[in-house]
């Protein structure tokens, strides 16, 4: 199998603070891989140590087969980053800009270039002094993906965009996934994750606490019931795996464990099932569920 990132004990100090502690990654080539957790969590540091911006503590960061720090530049030939904060030069336009990245590698389709600007609703004519947060982001956003690369490393990308532009962009990412490109996706945006990845990493005080696909790790928390029957349900309460029994005017509303469903459901079945709603766990419940402190 090839990889496109390899990332193996990875560790990353900054005095004795630790950000990341023995991370290890591993993503396909054409994979759309995302990468979740809150504000500190080490995320970003991540991402800086693939772009060979810091050099990992201890550990191996590879990506396409070159170490992240050593062979930075020839890794840059065949990426493209977006950051979460766009910086760009004041005088420049968003043209020249983009511009300015794309030839930077070699490639530049202007008919892609053409569209890209007038899907993201970009003046590119305008100075960069005068942009927007939100227009930073297309300019960055238009760059990379006009560029002819392998992997897109995208860390919050779609920070400051109007949610017509967030369809924009996970249209373009979509795109390149079925041209069999990689994407390294760090989001805040649960329902971009849930509609563009194949695989979800959670990160969690500098540790990797989950890593699969969104079925593998749906298993982790409980599906929501709404049931309502011919006759009452007895003994619900005694099963294990169920919790949180109300009753609604719609029938009985309850959570229950993914691996304990059809047990569940045959035990319904015996008072005539009338109605039966069940609702996956969504990507931020399974979020959430490893942030969840005691008490809180």
């Amino acid at each position: 199998m090839q990889y496109s990132v390899e990332i193996n004990n990875v560790t990353k100090n900054f005095g004795k603070f630790s950000a990341l502690k023995g991370v290890n990654l591993q993503i396909q080539e054409g994979e759309v891989f995302a990468y979740i957790g809150p504000n500190g969590a080490g995320k970003s540091t991540t991402i800086r140590v693939l772009l060979g911006i810091l050099q990992s503590t201890s550990g191996t960061a590879k990506v396409f087969g070159k170490d992240a720090w050593r062979d930075a530049v020839e890794i840059h030939k065949k990426i493209a980053y977006v950051p979460g904060d766009v910086n760009l030069w004041p005088n420049l336009t968003g043209g020249e800009v983009i511009d300015l990245f794309v030839n930077l590698r070699g490639s530049h389709n202007k008919d892609l270039r053409k569209r890209l600007i007038n899907d993201f609703n970009l003046d590119p004519t305008k100075k960069c002094r005068t942009y927007s947060k939100g227009n930073r982001q297309k300019v960055a956003l238009v760059a990379a993906f006009a560029s002819e690369v392998d992997l897109y490393i995208l860390d919050e990308p779609t920070s400051g965009l109007d949610p017509l532009m967030e369809q924009v962009f996970q249209e373009c990412v979509l795109e390149q996934k079925n041209r069999g490109k990689g994407v390294f996706l760090s989001s805040h945006i649960m329902s971009e994750v849930e509609r563009l990845c194949d695989r979800v990493g959670i990160i969690r005080e500098g540790e990797v606490v989950q890593v699969g696909t969104l079925d593998e790790l749906r298993h982790l928390t409980r599906y929501a019931m709404t049931v309502a029957t011919e006759r009452a349900i007895e003994g619900l309460d005694k099963l294990d795996g169920v919790f949180d029994i109300t009753k609604e005017p719609g029938g009985l509303h309850f959570h229950v464990d993914t691996l304990r469903m059809g047990e569940v459901v045959n035990h319904i079945n015996q008072f005539g099932i009338k109605k039966l709603e069940s609702t996956p766990p969504s990507l931020e419940e399974l979020f959430m569920q490893h942030y969840k402190k005691e008490g809180a």
